[in-house]
């Protein structure tokens, strides 16, 4: 055979060679990624339920051992449990799930948030965290420091002590507490030990509001800053002129609301329990 028969002939088995056993081609796809594997901070407080950073409230054997999630189902940002219009729950996981819904908390609102009164401390660095410090209990949950006014003590609202709070929140957190106005010249001492109770120190600052005073006074259409240890209070009608009779009196320094303060012309609003 001559070199170029022998040449054609290779060609030839060449192409049979590739139609039988077509070469494999493999190439890396440069669209598809990697997905990243779920992962989540969940509550630790509770011993049954546990709530984690998605919105999911699930039994603690059921959590996703590797991931610390919740399985997906069930409903997420449940407010089971929950007063949408207080925003105080009966239960701290589903507070927290409650609260993590976009549509009740806003991130760039509660970054700004304290975790805590001293101006030193620092602000909430996620609505997780948030959510979870916020919904644990705190001062204005308890009645003489051994005992929970309301079922409903969870609560991630941030309601404000200034005049014309929300009515509805401030009833709430007062669920549990008998709001009695004072005689002339007593003290919420001597008002609440008169009916065999004890004032509610902590309970003040929600009655220091002349939208509340209101609810329980006359106040005669004015509502007057003050600086006495006797507010909230009303001014007794026979009080001298320069004391605005009839006037209802809040502080501006929560630091002077005090259960034992008292002014021979002023009729004290006091929290009772």
């Amino acid at each position: 055979m001559s070199k170029s028969g022998f040449s054609l002939l290779f060609l030839v088995l060449l192409l049979i060679m590739g139609f039988l056993f077509p070469l494999r081609v493999s190439a890396i796809r440069k669209d598809i990624g990697f997905l990243e594997e779920r992962s989540c901070r969940t509550t630790v407080q509770g011993r049954y339920l546990i709530s984690d950073d998605e919105g999911n409230v699930c039994d603690a054997l059921s959590l996703e051992s590797r991931t610390r999630c919740c399985p997906w189902k069930g409903e997420r940002f449940s407010c089971h449990g929950c007063n949408i219009l207080s925003q105080c729950c009966n239960s701290y996981e589903f507070c927290v799930s409650c609260c993590l819904n976009p549509s009740q908390t806003l991130l760039e609102k509660v970054v700004k948030v304290k975790v805590a009164k001293p101006a030193t401390s620092g602000t909430y660095k996620s609505v997780f965290d948030f959510c979870a410090g916020r919904c644990r209990h705190n001062s204005e949950s308890v009645v003489h420091e051994n005992a929970y006014h309301s079922e409903f003590h969870h609560c991630f609202s941030l309601t404000s002590n200034a005049s014309g709070a929300n009515l509805t929140q401030v009833e709430t957190r007062l669920l549990g507490i008998d709001v009695i106005v004072g005689s002339q010249g007593d003290s919420c001492d001597a008002v609440c030990k008169s009916r065999g109770q004890l004032c509610v120190m902590n309970k003040l600052s929600l009655l220091n509001q002349c939208d509340v005073m209101k609810r329980y006074m006359n106040c005669k259409g004015s509502c007057l800053a003050s600086a006495g240890a006797d507010q909230p209070a009303e001014v007794v009608e026979d009080a001298p002129r320069d004391l605005y009779p009839g006037a209802c009196l809040y502080t501006r320094t929560q630091s002077l609301l005090s259960c034992d303060g008292s002014h021979q012309h002023t009729r004290r609003l006091c929290p009772c329990a």
